[in-house]
């Protein structure tokens, strides 16, 4: 969850972004922010709750049609992210900003939010152990950094075994110059493959 936020001629915009899987999710996380801002003038919501970019909903909450929840979807939407709701939370400061300020100040709310959240990407990923002698750990740990390896487990026995996702794409040729470097010094054995949140 990320939360940001900013003034616009008096009034308080709070942003607030989450990753949500299905409409449940979305739906309790609009319900926790509205709960948490209940005072605010407005609550104005918008998501994509599924990873196709089918179930999608926006609300203005009581703003201008048009000019909140429209304004934030489309910010999703331009930025290609998908499982993902916003909260953008009005205080009322007295100024009003007209149907174009709106726009502007919802999805500039939004923007602004996303640009500091963390973003990933759900890839196949090929999950696998990977064991090596104790010799080889630092240069085993030196690879997995230098590719950007994402290590789920490590086990230390009379051998190091470290459990590892790399993008299925990414997977023969990641374990090919790992074998290289170690000289085939080393076990893999292929676990499972599932959907994985890459970091961007």
């Amino acid at each position: 969850m990320t939360e940001t936020q900013k003034i616009i001629e008096k009034s308080r915009f709070i942003a607030t972004s989450a990753h949500v899987c299905g409409e449940d999710e979305a739906r309790d996380f609009i319900n926790e922010i509205s709960a948490k801002y209940k005072d605010a003038t407005h609550n104005c919501f918008a998501y994509i709750a599924d990873n196709l970019g089918n179930f999608l909903r926006f609300s203005d909450d009581g703003e201008p049609q048009g000019t909140a929840g429209m304004p934030m979807l489309e910010v999703l939407k331009s930025n290609r992210l998908f499982e993902a709701a916003v909260v953008v939370t009005r205080y009322f400061g007295g100024v009003k900003l007209g149907a174009g300020g709106l726009v502007r100040a919802y999805s500039g709310a939004v923007a602004e939010n996303l640009s500091d959240a963390q973003k990933v990407l759900y890839e196949t990923c090929a999950e696998s152990s990977y064991t090596v002698e104790y010799p080889a750990v630092d240069a085993t740990l030196r690879y997995f950094s230098e590719t950007g390896a994402n290590v789920l487990n490590t086990d230390y026995q009379n051998e190091v075994t470290f459990t590892v996702a790399v993008k299925k794409c990414e997977e023969e040729q990641f374990n090919s110059n790992l074998i290289n470097r170690l000289n085939g010094k080393i076990k893999i054995r292929k676990i499972r493959e599932y959907f994985f949140p890459f970091k961007l």
